[in-house]
């Protein structure tokens, strides 16, 4: 049980979506501004988009949590049905009876009159879909046409996706034209540089109640870096069997070598040592032309 050994009172990179662990890198925390200010602003369409492993769940529970009292939340984690099942769907998150399963046209009628009753109550109902790369179009045309209720002076329904970038390539799609000019704030989540790889380790670890000095070398650290690619999830697996690996050994410290050991556990995606090596030898260039250059503007003319 390493966490006892190294002072810890949790594992602090477990892969669960816990938004204790939320660190609030600038990439995030710019995303979940964006999400709240759209959102109470009115805006019909929000979207969010990330590699695989960045954090877009993480995100999307954050933004549930901080949402308040003024807002009705209903939640589809995995969005890939047909029309009609979208349509139960929704309903069912908006607590609309669809046991006796009405068709379709009578849930959507449903629908609106929930949303009325909502906004009458002065609240704002959003609906959230994560992996909305997965929407068939057909069901994103449905989203659209839900979003087209309306007061004089706001929307009835917002509606936040979550997705891949498999999602901006299916807004791409000429006959998706009509939503896609209705998503007035987007966002993309981005991998995270070696500075924020270990202002992220050090903030999970802090979470997990480690008070002590750093816990990984600054070799440890590159390499987490290196091999994860700045990916958050991947940078979870990594320190979570590095740290498995110097507790085997008995240290204190994680040191560049667990971490190897780790990587060669094979968890996370192998990557060819040039992918790993070239985004460090840029700055090795630069600072070799610039002496380069020093020298010849000091040699004699």
């Amino acid at each position: 049980m390493y966490h006892e050994h190294f002072g810890l009172l949790e594992y602090p990179f477990g892969l669960t979506p816990n938004t204790r662990f939320f660190c609030a890198l600038p990439s995030h925390q710019q995303a979940l501004n964006v999400l709240l200010v759209a959102l109470n602003s009115g805006e019909g369409f929000i979207k969010i988009t990330g590699e695989v492993g960045t954090g877009k769940t993480m995100l999307c529970r954050k933004l549930l949590n901080e949402l308040d009292e003024s807002f009705v939340v209903a939640y589809i984690p995995n969005p890939a049905l047909t029309r009609s099942e979208l349509v139960g769907a929704v309903a069912e998150e908006m607590g609309i009876r669809t046991k006796d399963g009405p068709p379709s046209g009578r849930l959507l009628k449903n629908i609106n009159r929930h949303l009325l009753d909502v906004a009458a109550s002065g609240k704002r109902l959003v609906l959230v879909l994560d992996e909305a790369q997965a929407i068939p179009p057909e069901s994103l045309e449905l989203l659209r046409l839900l979003t087209n209720l309306e007061t004089e002076s706001s929307k009835l329904l917002q509606i936040v996706l979550f997705g891949q970038p498999e999602l901006d390539d299916l807004l791409a799609r000429p006959e998706m034209r009509q939503l896609r000019q209705r998503i007035t704030f987007s966002h993309r989540l981005e991998k995270l540089d070696l500075r924020q790889t270990r202002s992220y380790l050090s903030s999970r670890l802090g979470v997990a109640g480690y008070a002590g000095t750093d816990l990984f070398t600054a070799p440890a650290y590159w390499l987490i870096h290196a091999y994860s690619q700045g990916i958050p999830r991947l940078l979870n697996i990594l320190a979570h069997k590095a740290l498995m690996a110097a507790y085997g050994q008995g240290r204190r410290r994680v040191h560049a070598g667990h971490v190897r050991a780790a990587y060669a556990d094979g968890a996370v995606g192998r990557h060819r040592g040039w992918q790993i090596v070239w985004p460090w030898l840029i700055p090795l260039y630069m600072i070799l032309a610039w002496a380069v250059l020093r020298w010849w503007e000091g040699y004699p003319k």
